[in-house]
């Protein structure tokens, strides 16, 4: 993937966006229906929502948080992965940056990987402090091992070509203690 950016010194770049998995973006819908249902019926027409309506600064509130904060944060959020000839850079927006200095990097190999069992789920994942994941979709990624001992997983729809970059770029880097062959 070298070159097909303006910016030559990235050498792979992508972008995989939150709002394309369905499941996720279903429920992401039914909560953002039920505060504008809950705002409409309760504070505009009314009529109590439930037996034990909240008040209607809460409804407002909530409404605010899930009505529209909640969607517009999922509608926003992807997932990016950069590498250029000194790092691999994770960019979860609009929740997190992680730069990962090639240097730091011992491997990095393409796997299938089970989400669920493995992490808990999609999305930015931490189990027992030493096995970390990015992920949107999907089963594929690059799972890097760290110096420090971290394992994390980079969820992929090209985990070839990103391993193979990042394994090349540390291959090509003298300045890079620990690569090469």
């Amino acid at each position: 993937m070298s070159g097909q950016y303006p910016d030559q010194s990235i050498h792979f770049r992508e972008t995989q966006p939150m709002n394309r998995v369905a499941w996720v973006m279903f429920f992401v819908i039914a909560i953002c229906a039920l505060m504008w249902y809950t705002l409409i019926v309760q504070v505009f027409l009314g009529r109590p929502v439930g037996t034990n309506p909240s008040p209607d600064w809460m409804v407002w509130l909530f409404w605010l948080i899930f009505g529209i904060l909640f969607p517009l944060a999922f509608y926003y959020m992807r997932l990016e992965v950069i590498v250029d000839p000194a790092a691999v850079q994770i960019d979860f927006r609009p929740i997190l940056t992680r730069t990962i200095p090639l240097s730091d990097i011992v491997a990095a190999e393409p796997r299938t990987y089970d989400p669920l069992r493995e992490y808990g789920g999609w999305g930015i994942r931490g189990v027992m402090g030493k096995k970390k994941a990015y992920t949107t979709t999907g089963r594929e990624g690059v799972e890097l091992t760290l110096r420090s001992g971290e394992r994390l997983m980079i969820g992929s729809q090209h985990p070839g070509i990103l391993a193979e970059t990042i394994n090349n770029l540390r291959e090509l880097s003298p300045a890079l203690p620990g690569s090469g062959p």
